[in-house]
């Protein structure tokens, strides 16, 4: 089947096109006629299958008839965060390239100005946030008995998130003549209550059963004993060769904070995105991540859900998830579109619990990995053979010091013979002279000789015998 088959126009299918897409994935093929038909929509597939697009491209065929008015969006799509908000934007104006519709992305952490200033000329489609979009309202600057449809994206994250309250008020203020796309990975009780109480005979499209994870995504649990622990196995997995580029996942905002410190100290090219970040902040760190400046980007859960970034051939869970659901969003950050990928799970001992509640919501066994069965990366294994070299020579000094103390003390005997056999010349007190100098700075102790045990008698500042010169070494003294 091709997008051609799909019922969309000449111009949104030229479009699709020159994005590089010929073939529409499954929710794709399954959703995309009967929103056409003007349905309301329950959309069930897993992260990772192009549900934007489902609702993306027959919108803008929707849309193209009518016209806008001044703050009364004729469309309206609900994400959960600021990223997937941006992201649908995005798609937009990719496959509505070919098309004259006005846009409005209304999140928290950018300018209101411009987003009232959009809305005031009238908008086709209004991409929001719930918090941002009730705070408008609120103020009267925004109407919405003029949509005509709605778009619920990531409906559990919702849930998950407690946005269930203010989708509900913002339900009651839209028109009850509308067409209503509520899309989600997984469907938990509280979202079924909602569709059944906003949805309007709803055809259900389920791609894959809830909570399945992607097949395109060999999955691994690898056992670490404690934080050091892994770091190292981090390390170690980073170093191999089919590790691209990888998103790594932690629970708590500090975690990734302390983790792309120690990524960057070591020579990574890491960048790090969460909750605390300005909006401005994390939009420029998946850009440098998107580029390749960056090919490891630490992540909170806020970029788990939906980011569409191609390519990312790893995905890390460097601290197991608390719920099991954000597991399967988390890994769905690869083997995206067809493409396959490779997931790891940290397990410390206290994770126990977790990883059951992921494996009985999945239905899958995954696979173990002790944290020894992880090979160790070739730069480690030659510099440790580096290192013993190195041990070897400074033991060697060492075991010859006997010796040499042997040799020099034979050699400074030598010495006070032949100098006490004529009177001392003057350049051995200049020669001295630098020694009485440093005498007060301690030596260390690789550079410390012996001292000869006998010297003649001078005029300059000593610390050797000055006495007479013993009968068994037979030396005459000259007078």
């Amino acid at each position: 089947m091709s997008f051609a088959d799909l019922g969309l126009s000449p111009e949104l299918l030229k479009a699709v096109n020159d994005a590089g897409y010929t073939e529409p994935t499954a929710i794709q093929a399954a959703a995309i006629p009967p929103v056409l038909m003007m349905k309301d929509i329950i959309g069930i597939a897993q992260t990772g299958t192009g549900k934007t697009a489902s609702f993306v491209l027959p919108m803008i065929d929707i849309l193209a008839h009518g016209r806008s008015r001044a703050r009364m969006p004729r469309s309206l799509i609900l994400e959960p965060t600021r990223e997937l908000a941006a992201q649908v934007a995005e798609n937009f104006e990719k496959y509505g390239a070919n098309h004259k519709l006005s846009m409005a992305l209304l999140i928290g952490g950018v300018s209101m100005g411009d987003q009232l200033a959009a809305l005031e000329k009238g908008v086709d489609v209004l991409i929001a946030t719930p918090g941002r979009l009730m705070d408008l309202f609120g103020r009267g600057k925004i109407l919405l008995n003029g949509c005509s449809m709605l778009v619920i994206d990531e409906a559990d994250r919702m849930l998950d998130m407690g946005f269930i309250p203010d989708i509900e008020e913002i339900c009651t203020k839209l028109p009850k003549q509308r067409q209503t796309l509520l899309f989600s990975a997984t469907m938990p009780a509280p979202i079924k209550k909602l569709a059944d109480k906003f949805l309007d005979n709803p055809k259900r499209i389920e791609v894959s059963r809830p909570a399945s994870t992607n097949l395109n995504i060999t999955q691994y649990l690898v056992t670490v004993a404690s934080q050091t622990a892994k770091r190292e196995t981090l390390r170690r997995i980073l170093a191999q060769d089919e590790v691209t580029n990888a998103i790594i996942f932690c629970n708590r905002k500090t975690t990734v904070r302390d983790l792309n410190k120690v990524l960057k100290q070591a020579g990574y090219k890491s960048g790090e995105i969460h909750g605390d970040m300005e909006q401005p902040q994390r939009l420029a760190e998946l850009e440098l991540f998107k580029s390749g400046v960056v090919n490891i980007l630490v992540a909170s859960d806020v970029a788990a859900r939906g980011l569409d970034i191609k390519g990312v051939s790893t995905v890390f869970n460097y601290d197991a998830p608390w719920h099991p659901d954000d597991y399967v969003h988390r890994i769905g950050r690869t083997g995206r579109a067809g493409a396959t990928g490779t997931a790891y799970t940290f397990v410390a001992p206290d994770d126990a619990e977790n990883i059951q509640n992921i494996e009985k919501l999945t239905g899958q066994t995954i696979q173990r990995l002790d944290q020894a069965a992880v090979a160790a990366p070739e730069p480690a294994r030659e510099s440790a053979r580096e290192e013993r070299p190195r041990r070897e020579r400074t033991r060697k000094p060492r075991a010859e010091t006997p010796a040499v103390e042997a040799a020099v003390e034979e050699a400074c005997v030598e010495a006070v013979a032949v100098e006490t056999q004529a009177p001392a010349p003057a350049p051995v007190r200049e020669e001295r002279a630098p020694r009485a100098e440093h005498r007060d700075r301690q030596p260390r102790r690789e550079e410390r000789r012996p001292e000869p045990r006998f010297r003649q008698a001078d005029d300059g500042p000593d610390e050797g015998w000055n006495g007479p010169v013993p009968d068994f070494l037979g030396v005459t003294l000259g007078r």
